[in-house]
């Protein structure tokens, strides 16, 4: 398709956030906020090494790249409102195809009421998503992974371990209708939004959005916040059809399976009884696993409990650029 065409079979008829004063047609998007602060996010999917066509159709690529933008803006207390996509596209692809993909995001954007605001399209030799997702906090109500303090309750949101399993059942290319919440939870993750707007009350609450699996994402928070993150493994939620699988399978699901975009976090004892409400309105689990400690040998770390040892929680998730 030849790309003003294609811009314009994209282009929504109207915009759903009224801080949009200029969406697709110029040069740049124009968005006006008032009393808010403007988060602004992008991650970038290319195919083979993100997703592939064995396991993912073209419906879930979009979506799933658009989840991962959303869920960054929901680790930072915020709420997604527009959308940009630069696109590289094979010849291979077929208009259709790439129909679907943006079908996919639409879908979900719709759902948090977002704003597709332009982007690029050009071709190449794989199929590669850039998304920028922009999105708005209160003034000065920002989530950071530095916000954690001694005695503070670690968290999680939902249970771990789903995308990872899904993957391997799609991998697997069986019984794949038994365990049809896994694929879901793999093909369409659901950002946790709507938890974090609703805990607005709470004055201070470290938080990151499970990406690359918690083993990551606890020592993200740590080394930010300069202090030990304790994590209890007989705590950790999972879904209890995951105990078909072996252990080990279960372990390195749970811990470093990553992309289930659940939340993991930090907050005062004090503030416990505030995140319960939250979650029990927007009927979102939550889990207390762990305690944040001040440890100086080992600040900046995070650790865990399991089969009776007590180890350093080393990095196991997914991680770009790794050598």
């Amino acid at each position: 398709m030849e790309e003003f065409k294609f811009i314009q079979s994209i282009t929504p008829k109207y915009y759903r956030q009224p801080s949009i004063v200029k969406g697709i047609g110029d040069d740049a998007a124009i968005i006006r906020h008032q009393q808010v602060d403007t988060i602004m996010t992008m991650d970038t999917m290319v195919e083979s090494v993100h997703f592939s066509e064995k396991t993912t159709t073209p419906y879930h690529i979009g979506y799933r790249a658009l989840a991962a933008n959303i869920s960054d803006i929901a680790a930072m207390g915020g709420t997604a409102t527009a959308y940009l996509v630069s696109i590289v596209i094979p010849e291979r692809w077929t208009d259709d195809q790439i129909q679907e993909i943006y079908r996919g995001m639409m879908a979900l954007a719709q759902t948090f009421h977002m704003d597709l605001i332009g982007g690029d399209t050009v071709s190449g030799t794989a199929l590669t998503l850039s998304i920028t997702v922009i999105g708005a906090v209160q003034k000065d109500k920002a989530r950071y992974r530095s916000q954690a303090k001694k005695g503070d309750v670690v968290f999680v949101t939902g249970t771990l371990g789903d995308s990872a399993c899904g993957l391997h059942i799609l991998l697997q290319e069986k019984d794949s209708e038994h365990y049809q919440y896994f694929v879901d939870r793999h093909q369409q993750p659901m950002p946790r939004i709507a938890f974090v707007e609703a805990c607005q009350g709470i004055k201070r609450m470290a938080l990151n959005d499970v990406s690359d699996g918690i083993a990551n994402e606890a020592n993200e928070i740590a080394a930010a916040s300069k202090l030990l993150l304790e994590i209890d493994y007989n705590k950790i939620p999972m879904q209890d059809k995951l105990n078909d699988f072996s252990e080990q399978q279960r372990i390195n699901w749970a811990l470093s399976g990553g992309e289930d975009f659940e939340l993991i976090g930090t907050i005062s004892e004090e503030e416990w009884d505030i995140l319960e409400k939250a979650a029990k309105h927007t009927n979102t689990p939550v889990t207390k696993i762990g305690t944040v400690k001040d440890r100086t040998s080992k600040n900046g770390t995070a650790w865990i409990y399991h089969d009776n040892q007590y180890k350093r929680l080393e990095k196991s998730g997914y991680t770009h650029l790794k050598g």
